[in-house]
């Protein structure tokens, strides 16, 4: 919108100045017209009335042509001075437009062409005038032919000067967008790294804080550092008094030689372990833990293999059982797993093998009372169930051996 007024503008001012410039000229002209008439009139009425010598005729002639020859020199200078002011005038307009539309550079380069047929447009109507002022001055061609080239000698020029601005205006434009836009590509990547940079200070400062807020946090939590004394009050237990030490209730039961579960009385006296205290008891807890632990492994490994043996006694004795069938092997024997002192002690162990699934008997005999398992029938057999009870978990004896029953 701002170019197409300056523009308008522009255009305007040019065709005040061509009627301008053809209103002189025709002013020129009606100035310059009665002379020639009046010399013409004077010069018939002169030949009329009297006939001078031929001499005189020449220098007045001369004289005539003088005159004329310098009103048409300053004819032309005056001419050619005020074409030179309206194009000095037309210049500074241009300049000025041209400089109100630096503020809107892409769409003065895109209209450009636009300008450059305006100018044409402005062209062709100075020659239209130029024309028309040389029609009116058909009766004196040669100064009209002179203002005529001076005037198409000015608009070209004019014309040339105004392309070669525009062009130099426009590389002004594209120099100055490019600047501009590399400077602010500069300032936005500097506000980035000035963002990023505040940012990256502002998350040091929050973990800064937080670490601070662990460390206090953790120094509230820590025991005390040194063992101190306390006096058990109405409501007190371990559990409470651990979380108001911050120490293990554990470690507190096992400095004080206690179970966690244990109640406290009122008026005890419990010491609350230091922080050394307490990491040396967590050590020790954790010590025993993993000594229970591979106990309990080491258990379960045998009673793994226990069971895996009392199995294979087991399938060894009904292995050996079917052989006896097969063979018909004849005599019974038994497995003696112990020899009591008494009956008391022997009838003792005969119901814990009972209790464990195996038939028992007891026999006295002159060393003590025979404790004996069965019988079976054939030796085979016999050997299989003795393996079968040392293998057995549930008796726990490993002394056990075969004798004939009968």
């Amino acid at each position: 919108m701002n170019f197409s007024r300056q523009a308008l503008l522009g255009i305007g001012m040019i065709i005040g100045g061509s009627v301008m410039l053809y209103a002189m000229v025709q002013q020129i002209g009606d100035n310059s017209q009665p002379a020639p008439t009046s010399a013409m009139v004077e010069s018939s009425s002169t030949e009329q009335t009297t006939q001078p010598p031929l001499t005189t005729d020449i220098e007045t002639e001369k004289r005539i042509l003088a005159q004329k020859q310098k009103e048409r020199a300053a004819r032309v200078a005056e001419q050619e001075r005020r074409a030179q002011q309206f194009l000095l005038e037309q210049e500074a307009a241009e300049a000025e437009a041209l400089a109100k539309a630096r503020a809107e550079s892409q769409q003065y380069i895109t209209n450009t062409t636009a300008a450059d047929d305006s100018d044409s447009a402005a062209a062709k109507k100075k020659d239209d005038t130029a024309s028309a002022t040389a029609s009116l001055e058909g009766t004196e061609s040669s100064e009209s032919a002179d203002s005529n080239t001076a005037q198409a000698a000015a608009a070209e020029k004019l014309k040339t000067a105004q392309q070669q601005e525009a062009k130099r205006q426009a590389a002004l434009k594209e120099q100055q967008a490019a600047k501009e836009l590399a400077q602010r590509q500069q300032q936005a990547e500097q506000a980035k790294q000035q963002a990023e940079a505040e940012r990256q200070a502002a998350e040091q400062a929050a973990a800064k804080k937080q670490a601070a807020e662990k460390a206090a946090e953790a120094a509230k939590k820590e025991p005390p550092k040194s063992p101190t004394d306390y006096e058990v009050k109405r409501g007190d237990g371990l559990i409470k008094l651990a979380r108001q030490y911050n120490v293990p209730v554990e470690a507190l039961a096992q400095a004080n030689n206690m179970s966690p579960s244990t109640s406290l009385q009122l008026g005890q006296t419990l010491t609350i372990p230091s922080r050394k205290q307490v990491q040396r008891l967590e050590r020790e807890a954790a010590a025993a833990e993993k000594a229970r632990e591979a106990q309990r492994k080491k258990e379960e490994a045998l009673a793994k293999k226990s069971a895996e043996a009392k199995r294979d006694a087991q399938q060894k004795l009904r292995d050996a059982r079917q052989q006896v069938k097969e063979t018909d092997a004849k005599g019974s024997f038994g497995v003696q797993v112990a020899l009591a002192n008494d009956q008391a002690k022997a009838d003792e162990l005969a119901k814990k093998f009972q209790a464990a699934g195996y038939q028992v008997k007891t026999s006295p005999t002159s060393r003590g009372v025979r404790v004996i398992v069965g019988p079976e029938r054939g030796k085979v057999a016999a050997l299989a169930l003795k393996d079968k009870i040392n293998s057995d978990p549930k008796v726990n004896t490993t002394s056990a051996w075969v004798l004939y029953w009968r």
